[in-house]
């Protein structure tokens, strides 16, 4: 407590990272910040963009670069995307905004942001291009854990071919994020192909019958497989979970 009051005395912090250390959070018009969760749970605090306003989620992503060096904004329209990218650069020029659209994630470091970095490998598989900005967010979320993270697209089960090219590559990874839509068969396939923890990320592709994802959770709940199951569309949790396990993983290497 004495160094931060100290720091903040000294101008070297600001207010709100002062309150970051002191509280855990940083307070803003938009919301509170949840500065401390990467320490306190190994993994970064992410800006929800829906239900937001741009506005909104660019003073929250501000506060993030501010208080923690990083902001991880996910589920942005174009219009936040450009609005967090814009009002970060204006407070921090040397700052880097990697912006992806398709995913509709938006990932902003400080200059002075040192990643982390695992001994571990995180596989990102999607059945079909439709469940590409899903299984491209957990990736994006495993890979700010510090995960190296290997994107496997396009092997759904309609050629098991596709996914059994691919097997070797898949046997690498340490976790294995299985992204899939419309009966959400690829979960099942590959958590009988690898001895890595297979994650179950089911899409919203798909209609009619079971259609919006209901088909692919349900499937993947059942499945005969062991494996593990997430929300529809929660790419966030799924990368988490795949980059906890990686977390788990180098801190045995470590040893």
């Amino acid at each position: 407590m004495r160094e931060t009051l100290a720091a903040l005395e000294a101008g070297e912090i600001g207010v709100e990272e002062a309150e970051s250390r002191l509280a855990g959070y940083a307070t803003t018009d938009a919301g509170r910040f949840d500065a401390a969760r990467e320490r306190r749970r190994g993994i970064p605090e992410a800006i929800l963009a829906e239900g937001k306003t741009p506005a909104e989620v660019a003073a929250l992503a501000t506060t993030a670069l501010e208080t923690t060096g990083r902001a991880l904004v996910t589920r942005a329209d174009e219009a936040t995307a450009a609005a967090v990218a814009s009002t970060v650069g204006d407070g921090d020029a040397d700052a880097t905004v990697d912006r992806d659209d398709r995913t509709g994630t938006v990932v902003a470091h400080a200059a002075d942001f040192e990643p982390p970095s695992l001994d571990a490998a995180v596989a990102v598989v999607a059945a079909g291009t439709a469940d590409a900005p899903v299984a491209g967010e957990a990736a994006v979320v495993a890979r700010e854990i510090g995960a190296t993270v290997d994107r496997v697209d396009d092997v759904g089960v309609a050629n098991l071919d596709r996914i059994l090219d691919q097997v070797d590559r898949v046997r690498e990874a340490d976790a294995v994020v299985v992204a899939a839509g419309r009966e959400g068969a690829l979960p099942t396939v590959v958590a009988g192909l690898v001895d890595a923890p297979v994650i179950a990320l089911p899409v919203s592709t798909g209609y009619g019958v079971g259609g919006e994802g209901v088909a692919a959770l349900e499937g993947a709940l059942q499945s005969c497989s062991v494996l593990t199951t997430v929300n529809v569309d929660a790419g966030f949790v799924a990368g988490a979970q795949a980059g906890l396990i990686a977390r788990a993983v180098d801190a045995a290497r470590a040893e």
